[in-house]
């Protein structure tokens, strides 16, 4: 019996899709890796963060459409977002007042 995958034309595109903006991230700040990481029904989230300390995130609809993802896009995946890897991301005053609001209550959108 011949081993046979079906393949879902539309997970396809997906992963294309999200590899394409992995790519275009990973161009634009010389470099990326990134963690997938499952977020229940919702998918998938994937944490990119680039050679420069940028970084920004993508949801798949799945862990195995963002596993896709990131593969086609050829990026190196960590298996969490702790040490070295966490120390590349850059945080400028936003990031820091907008964490500062949260931690005291203030409003999540400031």
């Amino acid at each position: 019996m011949a081993d046979t995958q079906q393949v879902d034309p539309k997970a396809e595109r997906k992963a294309a899709r999200l590899a394409q903006q992995i790519s275009a991230f990973s161009k634009a700040h010389g470099g990326a890796e990134g963690q997938v990481a499952y977020i229940g029904e919702r998918g998938a989230r994937i944490v990119l963060v680039g050679e420069d300390g940028g970084w920004g995130d993508l949801v798949a609809p799945s862990y195995a459409i963002a596993e896709k993802a990131v593969e086609k896009a050829g990026i190196t995946v960590h298996e969490a977002f702790d040490g070295e890897f966490a120390a590349k991301v850059t945080t400028g005053p936003y990031e820091w007042k907008r964490m500062a609001g949260i931690q005291v209550g203030g409003p999540s959108n400031s």
